[in-house]
């Protein structure tokens, strides 16, 4: 789990790219898009950008990107008949492969005009992932990460997804450990200089259960039809500090 300083730098540089691709996702995403032509966005930036994305074949999944919109929690696999609407929202998330190394980070659109809930909804998820991150530093506790994010969803009358958290990343797409986005201050692992990991918080609108579709394995949605949100960071702990790889 831990990662060299060279490591650390070869992450980065995955994540420089990642970022740009969601940044030119954000210029161009608009009502009336398909979540195909999200799908083929992203691999053609990708691409330019001297990146491969990690999401295509990745244990099956058939695209390039996980496109998920409204009470689609993650996971969802983009296709030509899902066209996106005014007052939507969508999470896009990106893992980019650049030189060996992979970079993982998501950001949550809103398309035109949305409800107040809904934006409130997206404020309060990137506002629970940005909490967690003032709280990191060299020697803390992993469950310090999900208490921060928890108790700010539910001050705001959110919940927040528990089966599903961040991970180690960098060397392979999924490492340890498994960062939890709920739990009990002053609990869990030391985080130690040199792990490299996802902080990735999914926030409900309703109630935090959640069932994976039965059609294509893959997709989570809420149980009872809420929305979900979501932002997500690639994170190094480093002596020093922290350091945000991919956002």
């Amino acid at each position: 789990m831990i990662k060299t300083k060279e490591q650390i730098e070869g992450i980065r540089q995955a994540g420089r790219i990642n970022t740009k691709v969601l940044d030119y996702v954000e210029t161009h995403i608009c009502a009336g898009m398909s979540t195909e032509e999200i799908d083929q966005m992203v691999a053609k930036k990708t691409k330019e950008l001297g990146g491969i994305c990690a999401p295509l074949n990745y244990e099956g999944f058939p695209k390039s990107v996980c496109t998920s919109i409204n009470d689609a929690v993650c996971h969802g696999i983009p296709n030509p008949y899902t066209i996106l609407k005014n007052g939507d929202i969508i999470n896009v998330d990106c893992t980019t492969i650049y030189h060996g190394y992979y970079a993982d980070a998501s950001r949550t659109f809103m398309i035109g005009q949305v409800d107040p809930i809904a934006k409130r909804l997206v404020e309060v998820s990137k506002e629970c992932l940005d909490l967690a991150v003032k709280e990191l530093k060299p020697f803390s506790r992993l469950r310090d990460i999900g208490y921060v994010i928890e108790q700010h969803a539910k001050k705001n009358g959110f919940s927040v997804v528990h089966e599903i958290g961040g991970h180690g990343v960098g060397i392979e797409f999924h490492e340890d450990p498994f960062i939890y986005h709920y739990g009990k201050k002053n609990t869990g692992m030391v985080l130690f200089p040199g792990m490299v990991f996802t902080i990735e918080p999914m926030i409900n609108e309703g109630s935090r259960e959640v069932y994976l579709d039965a059609s294509n394995n893959w997709t989570i949605y809420t149980d009872d039809g809420g929305r979900s949100s979501q932002f997500e960071y690639t994170i190094a702990i480093l002596e020093d500090g922290i350091s945000i790889l991919a956002h």
